[in-house]
């Protein structure tokens, strides 16, 4: 009888354990395995004609659904079993553009990096700690180098692309950029969104040696601004 009782207990024992791993390795999954929240391209698809002036001092504010400011990273990761892509975003960005004569003549976007999440909450206060640094760090920036022509954006709701050359700061690191924006003006408000090609290495953005999947180099900063007219 004794002895079955132990039995009885160490099976129970051994249940207890396997259950608790199984579900130690579904959290371990999402968290490396789980897509993360990314920053898209601006949705044109219900523009209307523009309703006041280019020119003028304009500042991101949150925007309306599907176009709500936002500024992420994506990159590629390689984990034992799988390759995959992981993304990350914040919507609170703050910045003003000038805009004179229908030229772009100053811009600077500021990103509040404390707030970057992916749709993990570790791997969040990973990203946020480890790999940004934000306590160091709270903030990621890009400020427009040159005079940029603004005249091939017109007041008829239609996209056009804008190169708008420019300086990238992270983690304290800057790196000139020459990114090509979308850009469209809808009723009092103009719309841009761009992807910019980086290689994390030039922001001096590691990799923690704890996390299991390697991170690729080169990856994308994603942009979405809603401006208005202040």
């Amino acid at each position: 009888m004794e002895k079955r009782r132990k039995s009885v207990v160490i099976t129970m024992i051994i249940a207890i354990v396997v259950l608790a791993l199984f579900a130690l390795g579904l959290v371990l999954y999402q968290l490396f395995t789980a897509p993360g929240i990314k920053t898209e391209e601006i949705d044109a698809s219900k523009a209307k004609p523009a309703t006041t002036d280019i020119d003028g001092v304009w500042e991101v504010v949150y925007g309306s659904a599907p176009n709500h400011s936002s500024v992420g990273f994506t990159f590629k990761e390689s984990l034992p079993a799988e390759d995959k892509i992981t993304s990350g975003s914040t919507t609170h960005v703050t910045g003003q553009a000038t805009v004179k004569n229908k030229e772009l003549v100053s811009a600077r976007i500021v990103v509040d990096m404390t707030k970057v999440s992916t749709d993990v909450e570790k791997r969040d206060i990973n990203v946020r700690n480890k790999i940004f640094k934000t306590e160091q760090y709270p903030e990621a920036t890009f400020e427009v180098d040159k005079v940029t022509d603004l005249s091939m954006v017109g007041d008829d709701a239609q996209v056009a692309e804008v190169k708008i050359p420019g300086t990238l700061t992270i983690k304290g690191k800057s790196q000139k950029v020459d990114p090509t924006f979308k850009v469209v003006r809808d009723q009092d408000k103009i719309l841009l969104s761009s992807t910019i090609r980086i290689n994390r290495n030039d922001f001096g953005v590691e990799s923690p040696e704890f996390v299991a999947a390697q991170i690729a180099e080169e990856g994308d900063v994603n942009v979405l601004l809603s401006m208005e007219k202040q």
